[in-house]
C-alpha cells in the first residue's frame, strides 16, 4: 500500500498538471533551470562530504557518506532527458545511495544535448570509469549507477565495455531507466493517464535532439537491444505506473534469457524515479536501502 506521503505527493503532481499541463514543446533552457531547483526540495539521506574532482575537463565531484568501505565505489550517472541534470541536481540521490553502500560515489557532469549528442555522455562515462581504474580501484570494487537516462547509460556502457573487451565492473544499478528510445514498449500507451512525470508529448523529440541521425534501435542507444550475454549483475527498480516499465521488464527478460544475474523490482503505485524524493517519502528511502544491500552484497 502506498504511504501518506506518496499519495500526497502524487495528488501535488495530479493538482500541478491540472493546473500546468505538460507542454507540448521542450524548452531546453527550462528544463535544465527546472531541474536544477528540484533538488532544493530535497536533501541526502546522512551528511555527506563533497570534493570537486576534474577528469580530462569533465566535471566531477566526489561524494563520501560518514561510513566509507574503502574498497568500494561506485561511478553515478544523472537522469534528466539526455538534455539535463547536474551534479547539483542528483548530489542528493547519489550521496544516499553512496550512504547506503557504504562506498564512495564519483558523480560527473557527461556532455548533454543538443549541444552534445550521441554517444557523446556514453564516451564520458567511459572516460570516468577508466579514471577511478587508474586512481587504484579494482573492476571488481566499482559499481555503475544512474537514474532515468542515466540508468539507460549505465547498460550502455556495460555493452560498450564488453564491446572493447575492457574490464567489467562489479555491477549495475538502474533506477527507472530509460533503455528504448524507440518508445514501443506497451507501457506507454497503457501507463499514459497514470504517468505524472515524463513528458509523453516531448519523448520522441528526444531522438533527434540526442540521437541526430542514429537509429533508436541502435544498442548502445537502446541497450534493450544489445547483446546482453556476459553482463554483470544488475539492479533494476522502477514504478508500477511510470510509461517506462514495461522496457525494464523486457530488458529483465532477456538479460536472464541472456543468463545475467538480474534482479527487477516494480514498486506499486510508484512513479518515475521514486528514489529522487527520498528525504520525504518512505517509498524511496526503503528503495535505497535495497540499492545499498544489492550493491554491498556484489
Amino acid at each position: 500500500m502506498t504511504s501518506i506521503q506518496g499519495q500526497l505527493l502524487k495528488l501535488y503532481f495530479k493538482v500541478h498538471l491540472l493546473i500546468t499541463p505538460f507542454p507540448k514543446t521542450l524548452d531546453i533552457k527550462k528544463e535544465r533551470a527546472e531541474m536544477d531547483a528540484m533538488a532544493k526540495l530535497f536533501k541526502p539521506l546522512a551528511d555527506i562530504d563533497c570534493t570537486h574532482a576534474d577528469i580530462q575537463g569533465i566535471p566531477a565531484e566526489w561524494i563520501t557518506p560518514s561510513i566509507v568501505d574503502r574498497g568500494r565505489g561506485i561511478l553515478y550517472l544523472h537522469g534528466g532527458y539526455f538534455i539535463s541534470g547536474s551534479i547539483e541536481s542528483h548530489r542528493h540521490l547519489a550521496g544516499s545511495i553512496a550512504y547506503a553502500a557504504q562506498a564512495k560515489a564519483l558523480i560527473i557532469e557527461y556532455r548533454l544535448a543538443p549541444e552534445h549528442r550521441f554517444p557523446a555522455g556514453i564516451e564520458d562515462a567511459l572516460t570516468a570509469y577508466q579514471w577511478m581504474l587508474a586512481q587504484g580501484y579494482e573492476p571488481g570494487q566499482i559499481f555503475l549507477a544512474g537514474d532515468s537516462a542515466g540508468g539507460g547509460l549505465v547498460l550502455s556502457c556495460l555493452l560498450a565495455l564488453k564491446e572493447r573487451n575492457l574490464p567489467l565492473p562489479a555491477g549495475g544499478v538502474c533506477l527507472s531507466p530509460a533503455i528504448d528510445l524507440t518508445f514501443s514498449g506497451e507501457s506507454w500507451k497503457k501507463n499514459l493517464k497514470k504517468e505524472l512525470i515524463v513528458n509523453p508529448y516531448t519523448a520522441d523529440k528526444l531522438q533527434s535532439i540526442y540521437l541526430g541521425d542514429v537509429h533508436a534501435r541502435s544498442p548502445l542507444a537502446s541497450p534493450l537491444f544489445g547483446d546482453l550475454p556476459g553482463l554483470p549483475p544488475i539492479l533494476i527498480q522502477v514504478g508500477s505506473d511510470e510509461m517506462l516499465l514495461s522496457d525494464a521488464q523486457q530488458f529483465a527478460e532477456r538479460a536472464k534469457q541472456a543468463g545475467v544475474e538480474v534482479k527487477l523490482e516494480v514498486w506499486p503505485g510508484m512513479q518515475h524515479v521514486w528514489q529522487y524524493a527520498a528525504s520525504r517519502l518512505p517509498e524511496g528511502r526503503q528503495a535505497i536501502e535495497r540499492i545499498g544491500e544489492f550493491i554491498r552484497q556484489h
